[in-house]
């Protein structure tokens, strides 16, 4: 399938001139967790623009989140060691053989940073003279202003865009609307990065599939999922569910008890049942990993039952992975072998003791040479890499493979229909 068309109207960094310029790149490195990279793939699709900024002329200061350091509730911010950049700045020194410096600012215990002080201009200095090669910024969620309202955010959208001359967002998977991804394209010529623009042009092959198309989604909340899968299933023609959005599909299909499963997300998959009494698209996976409890040795206390025994009892215990023959049953093996456009969001088990069904939904895939298969979502790709190595690093260059780097990225634009509608890319297009 040919690739569509970009909108002309979003500006890319390729069209930029960057000689001698400063440019603030967003990029989506989210890949520590406990102080230690998960796994590098997000950084290592950056390097293309990295090079590309470089060879234009281009001065990098790199800026990306790392995890969830502001308390909702609360509202506190908690800089902690465990989520800072510097395991992802020793990454790309290693890789890339380049001198990065992290700059240090003040901490304030309740608010985080609250400003980018006059102490990184020497830093910046060094970077136009070449002294050292990258400047990253620390976490951009342990400044106050970035996911703030009012003055706060205003203060940090004009400290954060005084840094540069140029504004480049190749963060994808970061769709949020926060200061670094979206209000400092507002006060700086910003362009679109490579990798932003692959992913892109990668998402209208879910957008506008060779047919027929299956999704495969699973979660373990149904109600922030709800909306995408919706508008996936007027897509699809064929649609898997896993984890607690299939549980909660059951749940509500056949009036089941199942334990973990709210009432107010039953009423919500109901909707879903309602529109695929018709249709059918929603395929069943027939035997289920079932358990009494979640206390203890939950490997000693499990068993696989059919769904037509449960539905005879009425109710269910904690259902924790589907069976792997599952996979096989006839009208889920067909779906995913005719199928010519694969989009997976989902891993099928409670990892890590339950990942069989995983497993075999992803060997399955892989038999089917045919297929386009697009990979989102970094649980996804980390649960492939583990269960699955050998198709995870043959998928890395096939052409019949994609891994996107931001999966809720992707369920928004399929919810809204277009890429073009999330704001941190509508900040990027060129408006008559």
């Amino acid at each position: 399938m040919e690739r569509a068309a970009l909108d002309p109207r979003l500006r890319l960094v390729q069209q930029a001139d960057l000689k001698g310029k400063v440019v603030l790149v967003r990029v989506d490195h989210n890949v520590v967790k406990e102080g230690k990279i998960k796994d590098p793939y997000r950084i290592d699709a950056t390097f293309g623009t990295l090079y590309t900024i470089v060879e234009k002329g281009g001065r990098p200061i790199l800026i990306t989140h790392v995890g969830r350091p502001r308390d909702k509730k609360t509202g506190r911010i908690t800089c902690r060691e465990q989520q800072s950049v510097e395991p992802v700045a020793a990454y790309l020194q290693q890789k890339l053989g380049v001198k990065i410096h992290i700059p240090r600012f003040p901490v304030d215990p309740e608010k985080g940073i609250l400003h980018i002080d006059d102490s990184i201009l020497p830093a910046i200095e060094d970077l136009k003279k070449g002294t050292i090669n990258i400047i990253y910024l620390p976490n951009s969620r342990w400044f106050s202003g970035e996911q703030a309202t009012g003055a706060a955010r205003e203060q940090f959208a004009e400290e954060l865009a005084a840094l540069a001359d140029i504004f480049v967002n190749d963060a994808f998977g970061s769709w949020q609307p926060h200061v670094s991804t979206y209000d400092v394209a507002k006060r700086l010529p910003a362009y679109a990065g490579p990798l932003l623009k692959k992913e892109i042009e990668n998402l209208y092959s879910a957008l506008e599939p060779e047919r027929p198309f299956l999704a495969i989604i699973a979660g373990a909340k149904y109600d922030t999922k709800i909306g995408p899968v919706k508008a996936l299933y007027d897509r699809v023609d064929h649609l898997i569910l896993g984890g607690l959005m299939y549980n909660t599909f059951l749940s509500a299909k056949y009036e089941l008890e199942i334990t973990g499963v709210s009432g107010e997300d039953r009423r919500l998959a109901a909707e879903l049942v309602e529109i695929d009494r018709e249709a059918g698209k929603v395929l069943e996976l027939p035997y289920l990993v079932e358990a009494d409890t979640m206390e203890g040795d939950v490997k000693k206390n499990y068993r696989t039952r059919s769904l037509d025994k449960l539905k005879e009892k009425g109710s269910a215990g904690y259902i924790l992975d589907v069976a792997p023959r599952s996979i096989e049953h006839q009208a889920v093996y067909d779906a995913i072998k005719s199928a010519r456009t694969i989009f997976i969001n989902a891993v099928m088990g409670f990892m890590p003791n339950f990942f069989e069904g995983s497993r075999a939904l992803y060997e399955a895939i892989a038999g089917n040479l045919s297929a386009l298969k697009l990979f989102g979502g970094g649980d996804t790709l980390e649960a492939l890499k583990k269960l699955c190595p050998g198709i995870y690093l043959q998928g890395l260059d096939a052409p019949d493979t994609y891994y996107f780097t931001g999966g809720g990225s992707v369920l928004a634009a399929l919810e809204q229909g277009s890429p073009y509608g999330l704001k941190p890319v509508e900040a990027l297009m060129e408006h008559e």
